[in-house]
């Protein structure tokens, strides 16, 4: 059982040096298929360097990164799940809500989840069935009752015909709970929950390198994760997540 986790935590340390040094304004800026979906030159040296070292620790292992070929999700029994920049658009404008997020799946269960923020450096991790951390330390998620709480949500903004639907429900949400938050990082919104932060996140679609690390840290500090409809995901694909703490019973959006 791989168990060089403190390996992988300083790889994603290194890697947040890259990003927080990046000439980001000046920065070669590529669109990819769809609205608003960019990719820089830093996602790209990020995921290699991420690669490159993960492999170096685990040669096994598949690799499952945004950047670059990911059509087929690899079937060997360790995979590497990689997001070298969650929120590039937010690391393109200087709104520092941006992070590394790596996940190490055994048999397709989630072994190990790191979400990295190098900006504020912190770094929330977990390992299955022993808690969750932010910076070493043990973090649980809220126990409040939605009408105490802070919602978190995603747009979907690379999927126009979901958009609507994510703002009718942030919207449903305004006399239900203190207020609600549009951050622009899938991994750090399911992190935030994780911490109790926030009370409950979600989002119409996001792909398995938005929310493999997250979460696991959410589950692992008490929370639970699933499909709009309650349903379980599969975490070889993308679908609509749902995450909250504790005080929120079973929720279900539909």
């Amino acid at each position: 059982m791989f168990k060089d986790f403190d390996k992988i935590e300083l790889l994603a340390r290194e890697c947040g040096e890259i990003i927080k040094n990046a000439d980001r304004y000046n920065a070669d800026t590529m669109q990819k298929e769809g609205h608003a979906n960019f990719v820089t030159e830093y996602d790209i040296k990020v995921q290699a360097k991420l690669k490159k070292g993960l492999l170096e620790l685990l040669p096994c292992a598949g690799f499952f990164g945004e950047e670059g070929e990911n059509d087929r999700f690899p079937d060997d029994e360790y995979v590497f799940v990689v997001d070298p920049i969650d929120g590039t658009t937010n690391f393109m404008k200087g709104f520092n809500m941006s992070a590394i997020a790596i996940s190490l799946l055994k048999d397709m269960d989630r072994l190990f989840g790191l979400v990295y923020n190098p900006f504020s450096d912190e770094m929330f991790t977990a390992v299955k069935g022993e808690g969750a951390n932010l910076n070493g330390k043990k973090i649980r998620v809220s126990n409040e009752p939605l009408e105490r709480g802070v919602v978190l949500f995603g747009t979907s903004p690379y999927y126009p015909d979901l958009i609507k639907s994510a703002f009718d429900k942030a919207y449903s949400f305004m006399d239900k709970c203190i207020d609600v938050r549009r951050m622009g990082s899938a991994e750090l919104d399911l992190c935030y929950v994780a911490c109790g932060r926030a009370e409950l996140y979600f989002e119409p679609f996001i792909q398995p390198w938005d929310y493999a690390a997250g979460s696991l840290i959410v589950e692992e500090a008490g929370g639970r994760v699933s499909k709009w409809d309650g349903s379980e995901f599969d975490i070889t694909k993308g679908c609509s997540c749902l995450a909250y703490g504790s005080g929120l019973g079973r929720m279900i959006l539909v």
